[in-house]
């Protein structure tokens, strides 16, 4: 995750992490904000291939959103083992950092502009990252693909 980060040219910073009951917790045990904490979402697309939806906290992919921004009629989250094939990483320490395959990387638009922290590859670690840095390291493609939980 490190050397993909680097060879990027982006600065992260990976952090220890505590367990926490809730999005809140985390956010609070962190010092940060609840919308700063970004879930990284595999996506599985009608062709077999994948992407990256990148969902701030307290927010939840809108399908009808992504399927119109995409132009595609089916997209679906794949099984825990799926999500691992494609990435390499388990099911919450997800991040496009260093994932087994560079899939496209969507980010919502509420992300933008801060500082935010993704999975890191391994449970207990967040890696804090300038949202807008990582858009430019990955190409993203930054639009309105969530709605409040």
């Amino acid at each position: 995750m490190r050397a993909d980060a680097t060879a990027r040219g982006l600065d992260i910073d990976v952090v220890a992490r505590p367990d926490a009951a809730s999005l809140n917790e985390a956010a609070s045990l962190l010092g940060i904000e609840p919308g700063d904490i970004v879930k990284t979402l595999v996506v599985k697309r009608h062709d077999g291939d994948f992407l990256f939806a990148l969902v701030p906290g307290g927010r939840k992919i809108s399908w009808p959103k992504l399927r119109t921004l995409l132009g595609v009629n089916k997209l679906s989250m794949p099984s825990a083992d799926t999500a691992f094939e494609a990435t390499g990483y388990p099911r919450g320490t997800i991040t496009p950092l260093g994932s087994t395959t560079a899939w496209p990387v969507y980010l919502d638009e509420s992300a933008g502009g801060r500082r935010v922290a993704l999975g890191a590859g391994e449970h207990g670690f967040s890696a804090f990252v300038q949202s807008d840095e990582l858009v430019a390291a990955y190409n993203a493609v930054v639009a309105d693909i969530t709605d409040p939980e």
